[in-house]
């Protein structure tokens, strides 16, 4: 019994001290991967996690592993926060900075938007910046219009006419250049029209001002006017830019449109009366073929009954109802009237007349 107690005794120690080196192999394996991470976080991160903790941003280790699973640049990151940092901007997160990342926006553009926003003493927060920034349009050009306004030419540079071109109430044409200068509405970014709408509101304006005066002098000696009326009509209005001046550049003296739509006007009616003519014409020369042919038919009817005579002399000489002296007498008629015709015709030919 002693000799037993002493082996199971012996055994359960060797256990213990088994699973003892069991732990501590188990406990060393992971610390060994514990530092081969720390190592490869290090080598990968380790001067991005450093830059930031000295540059006042408090961003974790598993933010750094959050990112790289996320595909998302942790370096832009970084960069970003510690210019937005830096610059005093607030409302910037590692969490917004990643959602717009990967929502395929320009990041760094967002950020340099609100730092210079920031700088300039304009109401933009991150979620306005980020919205026109997906929208397509360039945030950061549109902080700078709203900092330094911009000039737009009307027409554009880009167009194919040089001119607004408009005709006064005289007739005679106005051609006009105008410059515009605008500054960017932030409020109204996302969803407001384009400079396209400005250039061509400022037209219109432009064109309306010049038909509604009664002379081009009026025009000439007053060309603020245009101006005034195309400010007065509010045209800024669901657009992206807030129109701060309109200058009339320059104003030239065209055409005299209402003389030349005069004579075009003129040629015209010509046109129509040679037309209406014409076609008087054309209908006197078919009454007129219409009168020779019903004479044809006529010739034709009385050669017709002509020829029946013969044939009713005849029937009457069979019937007795004609003598032979009357046939006589019949064609001495006849031949005299024949002759009187002929006699006729010959005293009315030139010759005649001049004996």
């Amino acid at each position: 019994m002693t000799s037993l107690f002493e082996f199971s005794s012996a055994w359960m120690i060797a256990q213990q001290d088994t699973g003892f080196e069991i732990l501590d192999i188990v406990g060393m394996f992971l610390i060994i991967a514990l530092l081969v991470v720390l190592f490869i976080f290090f080598i990968t991160f380790g001067r991005l996690y450093i830059q930031a903790l000295s540059s006042g941003i408090k961003i974790s280790v598993f933010a750094f592993i959050g990112m790289w699973l996320r595909k998302v640049s942790p370096r832009i990151i970084v960069d970003c926060l510690i210019m937005a940092t830096k610059a005093g901007v607030t409302d910037v997160q590692v969490n917004t900075l990643e959602a717009h990342y990967m929502a395929k926006g320009n990041v760094r553009r967002v950020v340099q938007s609100l730092v210079a926003a920031h700088k300039a003493d304009i109401d933009l927060n991150f979620n306005q910046a980020a919205a026109i920034d997906l929208a397509g349009r360039d945030v950061l050009d549109a902080v700078r219009t709203s900092v330094l306004p911009k000039v737009i030419d009307c027409p554009s540079r880009d167009q194919d006419r040089s001119t607004i071109d408009a005709v006064a109430g005289d007739g005679i044409q106005l051609r006009a250049r105008a410059r515009v200068t605008v500054r960017t509405n932030l409020s109204r970014l996302v969803g407001g029209a384009t400079e396209e709408t400005i250039i061509a509101r400022v037209g219109e304006g432009i064109v309306t001002t010049i038909g509604s005066a009664k002379t081009h002098k009026d025009v000439l000696a007053n060309p603020d006017m245009m101006s005034r009326m195309v400010l007065e009509k509010g045209l800024d209005s669901g657009t992206s830019f807030e129109i701060l001046s309109i200058d009339i550049a320059d104003v030239d003296v065209g055409e005299n449109i209402g003389a030349k739509l005069q004579a075009e006007q003129a040629e015209a009616d010509k046109r129509v009366a040679q037309a209406m003519a014409e076609k008087k014409r054309a209908l006197a020369v078919a009454q007129e073929q219409e009168n020779i042919a019903g004479i044809a038919a006529n010739r034709a009817k009385l050669v017709l009954a002509e020829a029946e005579v013969p044939k009713a002399i005849s029937e009457a000489l069979r019937n007795g109802n004609l003598g032979v002296m009357d046939y006589y007498r019949l064609k001495n008629l006849q031949a005299d009237t024949l002759m009187r015709e002929s006699i006729g015709e010959d005293d009315d030919t030139p010759d005649a007349s001049i004996e």
